[in-house]
């Protein structure tokens, strides 16, 4: 009888990791939980997995390593979250580079197999995100600049098999992806090649996501593990507690239910590539069952279209009024706080058929549907819920 697959999710009560671990409880897997607070699945009944659920400090020293101990594959969620909540980190913030980075070198570290050891490399997840924009490959190093390496044919819809208890096997290289692709804002023409963008250093957030991908990257290319970074856009909606989307969608959703203006830094034509948290969690179950065709390289994951926030606050504002009675709050442009960054003025888009192509992913949840199941969620929560 072959064992089940043991899957580890770490940051399994965060908001992407709440829903990682609901689909993987479905699976005849067996799946550890790592969070600082117990983490049981949300689903309804008996989960078909055997779950397994551990409390942990990741940040303390050998935390990860026994965290992953055993693991056939890795879920790696964890987020560092300032005073405020947010993901932002400053310069020198070492505690945020220890999270965002650091523990990935420690998962690496910990995952590689012993030598002469006849183990098949583990499997390991990361969520990077979509700003993240310098090629990531084998031996890349610092190296910058906006091209993709040429692929080594990734076979489209090679799957591994965790669903019936076997674990992967890296294979030849994939097909890599470009990255994030500008979106044309207004008048500018349909396939339009947008000129240089004047060089803007990344924020730290960025240099420590594009860090952890290249200890993947180079940690796949020595064979000591499977690894696949995938880059998120913005990805928002509900979750079950006590995880919450700290993200601008729901804080503005929050606004609007209080009766409060939604503002933004901006006039609203920035344009972002949004993503229902359902979607991303299906992503990563996608990316587990064909790790080996995306191994050792990094996927944007989103659903191609770039919208502008003006339009997504105004819908968001519309679909609270529906459901309070009230008329709709007030979308309004105000100065930006000094904490903001180049990257919160930039359109922001993402070419996900690459990672289509190879895993048949695609997302299912229509943005006006996100935004109106992110709302019912939030105005029960705030006691407004009036259907």
């Amino acid at each position: 009888m072959v064992s089940r697959p043991l899957i580890t999710v770490l940051g399994a009560s965060g908001f992407i990791g709440s829903r990682v671990v609901a689909e993987l409880a479905r699976r005849p897997v067996r799946l550890r939980t790592v969070a600082r607070r117990p983490t049981v699945p949300a689903v309804t009944g008996r989960p078909a997995a055997d779950v397994e659920i551990r409390t942990a400090d990741l940040s303390r020293p050998g935390r990860v390593a026994e965290a992953v101990a055993g693991s056939d594959a890795v879920i790696h969620l964890v987020a560092h979250l300032n005073g405020a909540g947010t993901w932002r980190a400053a310069d020198g913030d070492t505690a945020a580079e220890r999270l965002n980075s650091g523990l990935v070198q420690e998962l690496a570290d910990a995952l590689r197999p012993a030598v002469g050891a006849d183990r098949t490399p583990a499997v390991v997840l990361f969520a990077s995100t979509a700003t993240a924009t310098t090629p990531v490959g084998p031996g890349a190093g610092a190296r910058s600049g906006s091209g993709a390496e040429a692929g080594a044919g990734a076979v489209p819809g090679a799957r591994s098999r965790y669903e019936a208890g076997t674990v992967p096997v890296p294979g030849p290289g994939p097909r890599p992806e470009a990255g994030p692709v500008p979106v044309p804002g207004p008048g500018s023409e349909a396939g339009a090649v947008p000129g240089p963008a004047a060089a803007v250093p990344a924020p730290a957030y960025e240099r420590h996501k594009l860090a952890a991908e290249q200890v993947l990257a180079d940690a796949t290319a020595a064979g000591a593990l499977c690894g696949v970074s995938l880059r998120l856009p913005t990805v928002f909606g509900p979750a079950p507690a006590p995880a919450a989307d700290r993200g601008v969608v729901s804080a503005m959703a929050r606004r609007a239910l209080d009766g409060a203006p939604i503002t933004m830094w901006h006039d609203g034509t920035v344009r972002r590539d949004l993503l229902y948290v359902q979607d991303a969690a299906t992503a990563f179950t996608a990316a587990l069952d064909h790790a080996p065709a995306l191994a050792g390289r990094h996927w944007s994951v989103g659903s191609g279209r770039g919208t502008p926030l003006g339009d997504v606050f105004r819908a968001l504002a519309a679909t609270v009024a529906s459901r309070t009675g009230r008329p709709p709050v007030p979308v309004r442009q105000v100065e930006p706080p000094p904490f903001a960054s180049a990257a919160d003025f930039r359109d922001v888009g993402v070419d996900p058929e690459p990672f289509r192509s190879v895993t048949g992913w695609a997302p299912r949840v229509p943005l006006h549907e996100a935004v109106d199941r992110t709302v019912a969620a939030l105005a029960g929560t705030h006691g407004k819920d009036l259907l």
